[in-house]
């Protein structure tokens, strides 16, 4: 009989206690783990997107039955600009979703009572590219050029234009690159797994840019992040927490097996009638690994590090964004 290779990301999250070891039903937290004998929980959860490899980790804690085995029905719903994740959370159209923590911490703001309780993308994957061409070498060099910036998104590059002590001339950018490509801006936003390789696919090689993460100087807002309602974790909490961690297993699994991961990703995408590129979601996996494991310990995924809440919650309060911002024991739902 043949054996089954043994995943080593699992083994060391497993080892760290991350992952749920099944154990007898007696014990306590078992039953809620695993559902109540009126069956599995029910959980929908939005995505931040439409379909793509941005969310494999959840696609493959579906398929590989994860979620289930911890006592969840999870129903995947159809993410994308007509489902907008946070309107759907504030409606009630989902139980659980995926905001970025700066968006999350406006909606609390707001007075929206909402928790984290896990941090998928622990590490900012935002990128501001500029052309070797444009001469630019270092961030001093964007002052006073155009650099084009997400208007929902623009606290963490700003923060990172204060760090640094330049002021470019700030230009509104749409969801593509072309003012880059175009020569409009010397410098661009770009996510590591999405827009940098648009511009690597637009005839760039890495050789010819120069790209500046802010998350390297300091500033790094934590991403992908999952959300849910203050009510509703505090009506079923450990239905939350299995839903965390069966989606950090997922995850672990898909970059085990990022063939099998981007091939589910791709049959989700047809289901969604949207073009799908294997080549691009298969970099857009590899760049999530980075993001969800910056210091490559399995054990740490899905933390929300306080250091960074914090930074990033009095980034957004220094900029005028939000007035106050809560305990970080208050927002955060530890599930370890």
């Amino acid at each position: 009989m043949k054996q089954k290779k043994i995943n080593p990301l699992l083994t060391a999250a497993l080892l760290a206690g991350m992952l749920l070891v099944p154990v007898p039903a007696a014990l306590s937290g078992a039953r809620a783990e695993r559902g109540s004998s009126a069956g599995p929980a029910k959980l929908r959860f939005m995505p931040l997107w439409s379909p793509q490899a941005q969310f494999a980790g959840y696609y493959m804690a579906a398929k590989q039955g994860f979620y289930k085995k911890r006592g969840l029905d999870v129903e995947i719903l159809a993410g994308g600009p007509q489902a907008p994740a946070e309107k759907t959370l504030r409606t009630g159209g989902c139980d659980i979703t995926l905001l970025w923590l700066s968006s999350a911490l406006k909606m609390r703001d707001s007075g929206f009572q909402l928790v984290n309780v896990g941090q998928i993308v622990r590490k900012s994957a935002l990128l501001l590219v500029a052309k070797k061409s444009s001469g630019v070498k270092t961030p001093a060099d964007l002052n006073g050029k155009k650099v084009s910036i997400w208007p929902d998104f623009d606290t963490q590059p700003k923060a990172f234009f204060a760090h640094e002590k330049i002021r470019p001339k700030i230009i509104t950018q749409s969801h593509s690159v072309n003012l880059f490509l175009t020569g409009a801006v010397t410098a661009a936003c770009a996510m590591t797994y999405n827009e940098y390789h648009t511009i690597l696919n637009s005839g760039f090689n890495a050789g010819e840019l120069v790209s500046f993460a802010p998350a390297d100087y300091g500033i790094n807002f934590p991403e992908d992040g999952l959300y849910m309602t203050r009510t509703s974790y505090e009506k079923n909490p450990e239905a939350a927490c299995s839903f965390a961690k069966a989606s950090v297993e997922g995850w672990l699994y898909a970059f085990e097996h990022p063939r099998e991961a981007v091939a589910e990703t791709i049959e989700y995408m047809h289901k969604a009638r949207l073009p799908a590129n294997e080549a691009h979601q298969t970099w857009m996996l590899n760049a999530f690994k980075t993001a969800l494991l910056p210091d490559g310990r399995p054990d740490n995924a899905g933390l929300l590090d306080e250091k960074d809440y914090t930074f990033t919650a009095q980034e957004l309060k220094r900029a005028g964004i939000i007035k106050t911002f809560p305990d970080y024991k208050s927002f955060y739902k530890n599930c370890k």
